[in-house]
């Protein structure tokens, strides 16, 4: 199910999205590697976590997926998102260094077909670095945020997945072990929480994140997309009726 643009707007805009962010963009320094100037891509809604490469890489772009919709972002300033089919990217094959996948791979219908397309537009050892709801986590069992919408995994499912598109994981971390609610003692006190949280392991975390390296070759080769549009430039177009008939 596909959550729309405005729903994940909205929710990055209350205490509970404001401190979920700051703490998974803390999870996310922790795991990626800021090595020098990269081509960047946003998959789903990762415009939140995107602002930290913003003059430090050599391209950045966020693709939003058409049944979500799309924002210009960032405010104010010169637009880096794109709508697109998540499944059909506009770019050259090999074109990527880091790819981030958030509030995406568990709202495809097709996980596989957009892990094939991520190791198409990637280039031989880039990284994809993606968030995903845990299936045991509270975060997938309470729909009042957006992790709790689509498909939740196991981290043992998300590696599977990734090994078999030819990328290895290389880092795991669980983030939010605070509870999804807009209370605001408890949103107040989630650094705590997460600490704790991270002191007691993964079963109380909300999401998980992995970051893993693409390989050279690939595991499944991509199907082959027939044309959209079929041209029958013999048949002329004809009247229902003969003109004049009864």
């Amino acid at each position: 199910m596909a959550i729309a643009v405005a729903e994940l707007v909205d929710f990055y805009k209350t205490p509970l999205g404001r401190i979920s962010r700051r703490l998974v963009q803390q999870a996310l320094s922790n795991i990626d590697v800021m090595d020098g100037r990269r081509r960047v891509v946003g998959l789903g809604f990762a415009t939140p976590y995107l602002r930290p490469y913003l003059g430090k890489s050599e391209r950045v772009i966020a693709f939003m997926p058409a049944r979500q919709g799309v924002i210009s972002w960032p405010p104010g300033e010169q637009n880096h998102t794109v709508l697109t089919d998540l499944l059909e990217l506009p770019l050259t094959d090999a074109a990527i260094d880091l790819v981030l996948a958030f509030h995406a791979l568990e709202h495809v219908a097709d996980a596989e077909e957009l892990m094939r397309e991520i190791w198409r537009i990637t280039a031989p050892g880039a990284h994809l670095i993606i968030a995903v709801p845990r299936r045991r986590g509270l975060w997938a069992q309470r729909d009042n945020n957006p992790f709790g919408q689509g498909n939740p995994f196991s981290r043992s499912q998300l590696g599977r997945l990734l090994r078999q598109h030819s990328f290895v994981p290389v880092a795991w971390c669980d983030v939010l072990h605070v509870p999804p609610s807009q209370f605001l003692p408890l949103v107040r006190s989630a650094g705590a929480i997460e600490r704790v949280g991270g002191l007691l392991g993964s079963p109380l975390a909300g999401i998980m994140l992995v970051r893993a390296v693409r390989q050279n070759y690939p595991a499944v080769i991509r199907r082959a997309r027939s044309g959209r549009l079929i041209r029958l430039p013999d048949l002329a177009p004809q009247p229902a009726l003969p003109v004049g008939g009864s």
